[in-house]
C-alpha cells in the first residue's frame, strides 16, 4: 500500500469523523430543544394560577442552550439562616445551601442556592430555589424577578447544571394575594438572561 493510498484512507476517516461528531452535536441539539419544548407545554398546562384562555398570554425567550450552564457547586452549611422579603410585605425562613458559580457570556457569575424551613420536614426536603434578577428584570422579565428549582440529587461532584431557559415568574406576575419571595442582591446577575419566561402578556387581576 503506498503512501498516497494511506493519506487518502487517513483523510477519509476523519472526514468520518468529523461529520459524525457534527450529527450527534445536531442530534442532541434537537433532542435537547424538543424537552425544552415539552417542558414548557407542561409547565403552562399544569399551571395552578393561569386557567383557561388566560394561557395565551404565556411568553418565553427562544430557547437557547449557552444559557444552560455547568456550574461550580460549593456547599454552605447554614445552621442559622435568614428571614427573605416577599410581595406581601411578611418573610419567609430559608438557609443558604450553597453557591453555584458560573461562567457566561465571557465572565464568571454566582448565585446562591436557598432551601425553605417549612419543607425541611415535608416530602419536598429535597427541593432547592433560585431566585434571582438580572437586566431584563422589569422590562423583558418580571419586574420582582424569577426562580429556578433544583432538587439535591441534581448536585453530583461538586457541580450542578442550572437551565436558565427553565426560569420562571412567581404566581405574583399573574395575580394579586400571593407571598412571592423577593431575590435578595446578592442573587442579582448584571448581564441580561435572554433565557426563560418572559413578562406575563396580560395586566395583573
Amino acid at each position: 500500500m503506498g503512501n498516497g493510498q494511506t493519506i487518502h484512507q487517513m483523510k477519509t476517516l476523519i472526514t468520518i469523523i468529523i461529520f459524525s461528531i457534527a450529527v450527534n452535536q445536531v442530534t442532541a441539539q434537537v433532542a435537547y430543544t424538543n424537552s425544552l419544548k415539552a417542558f414548557r407545554t407542561k409547565y403552562i398546562n399544569t399551571h395552578e394560577v393561569v386557567k383557561g384562555k388566560d394561557k395565551q398570554y404565556f411568553r418565553f425567550f427562544a430557547i437557547d442552550s449557552a444559557y444552560r450552564v455547568n456550574a461550580r457547586f460549593e456547599r454552605i452549611h447554614d445552621t442559622i439562616g435568614f428571614t427573605m422579603k416577599t410581595s406581601a410585605g411578611t418573610t419567609q425562613h430559608y438557609f443558604k445551601y450553597g453557591k453555584a458559580v458560573f461562567d457566561l457570556k465571557g465572565n464568571t457569575h454566582q448565585l446562591f442556592i436557598y432551601q425553605s424551613k417549612a419543607l425541611i420536614y415535608t416530602s419536598y426536603k429535597e427541593y432547592l430555589f433560585i431566585p434571582f434578577t438580572d437586566s431584563t428584570t422589569g422590562d423583558q422579565s418580571y419586574g420582582s424577578g424569577r426562580y429556578i428549582d433544583l432538587l439535591i440529587p441534581e448536585i453530583k461532584n461538586n457541580s450542578v447544571t442550572i437551565d436558565f431557559n427553565k426560569a420562571y415568574n412567581p404566581y405574583c406576575a399573574y395575580a394579586t394575594g400571593f407571598h412571592c419571595p423577593l431575590p435578595p442582591k446578592e442573587n442579582s446577575l448584571s448581564i441580561a438572561i435572554i433565557a426563560g419566561e418572559k413578562v406575563y402578556g396580560k395586566p395583573i387581576h
